[in-house]
């Protein structure tokens, strides 16, 4: 799908196809959203831009090099963004063209950056005098999303950690899962901010005559550092309650054994008695003795409260 948006009087707006034709559009667009474009978009896109969009495993390159250059088509920039499937997060990378009048962006998934700008260009709540400024905006309203997915994590963090520190009789493996989705997360968060950087970085160095973009982005390199180390802080505090956790259950195990090995030594003397008396052999005087069961098992319980009751007094209980 191919949305574009121009600018009206310093705001955005979405530009429908039931207004106005693609080529047309196109031409006149301040930014060109390419969300999964077929085969024909993809073509009328290369015809519109005189090259090649980039393939997947092009935008998907980790060196700078590939990620962040200057060509005869404009300043390229391939950021990674959060996104969100079956409630799991994930990165996805977008690939942005800035030229001097329109800036295009290519992705593969729906992202929840995306969505919320076009909704706030409905309402004509994004303000932007370029395609400069506009990209910027988007890079800010990332770092707001890290944000409060980071605040939605610490909330998180805090319900776990009443499950597990405090809450008497909780399930251990269950707060174990949550620990490792939420780390996962933590550090996709992570991932994505230690990219915003270099691309704001670039940003900064190939717009320099923009005094007011250059502001903005030093504002977004402040954020992205506060984020930092808050990822930071949220690691910390992930890998303590996961210590603790194992902890838990580790004295969990410990006191099921405990019982089982105090069980085997209870049972152990009576159950020596019992072999003791099961002996056939034929000069054994107890067998005679009118006494003799009663007192084997007399002795038996005996032999098996003894322990238990020396135990008791050692506080092994």
């Amino acid at each position: 799908m191919i949305r574009t948006f121009e600018l009206h009087r310093q705001t955005i707006k979405e530009v429908t196809e039931e207004t106005q034709p693609l080529a047309r559009r196109l031409a006149q667009s301040t930014w060109i959203d390419a969300h999964e474009p077929d085969d024909e978009e993809r073509d009328r896109l290369n015809a519109f831009l005189a090259d090649e969009l980039p393939a997947g495993e092009d935008v998907e390159e980790i060196e700078s090099s590939a990620r962040y250059f200057v060509d005869a088509d404009g300043i390229h920039v391939h950021s990674l963004f959060l996104s969100q499937s079956e409630g799991r997060h994930g990165n996805t990378t977008v690939a942005f063209i800035l030229q001097p009048e329109r800036l295009i962006t290519f992705r593969d998934c729906e992202l929840a950056d995306f969505r919320l700008l076009r909704l706030r260009a409905r309402s004509g709540q994004v303000e932007a005098s370029s395609a400069q400024t506009l990209m910027m905006t988007i890079f800010e309203q990332k770092v707001e999303n890290l944000a409060d997915t980071l605040e939605d994590i610490h909330r998180k963090l805090e319900d776990v950690s009443h499950l597990v520190l405090e809450e008497e009789g909780s399930d251990l493996e269950d707060a174990i899962d949550q620990l490792a989705k939420l780390e996962d997360s933590n550090g996709k968060i992570r991932l994505c901010l230690m990219d915003t950087q270099r691309s704001v970085s670039f940003l900064i160095r190939h717009l320099r005559g923009h005094s007011e973009i250059q502001e903005t982005a030093r504002e977004v390199m402040r954020d992205v550092e506060t984020l930092m180390s808050h990822t930071a802080f949220l690691f910390d505090k992930i890998n303590f309650l996961m210590d603790s956790t194992q902890g838990f259950i580790n004295i969990q195990q410990n006191q099921i054994i405990k019982i089982f090995s105090i069980a085997a030594v209870v049972f152990l003397p009576p159950t020596l008695v019992a072999s003791i008396y099961g002996m056939n052999f034929t000069h054994m005087p107890e067998l005679t003795w009118t006494f003799g069961y009663p007192f084997a098992l007399g002795l038996m319980v005996v032999a098996g409260v003894s322990p238990y009751l020396y135990f008791k007094h050692k506080n092994w209980l």
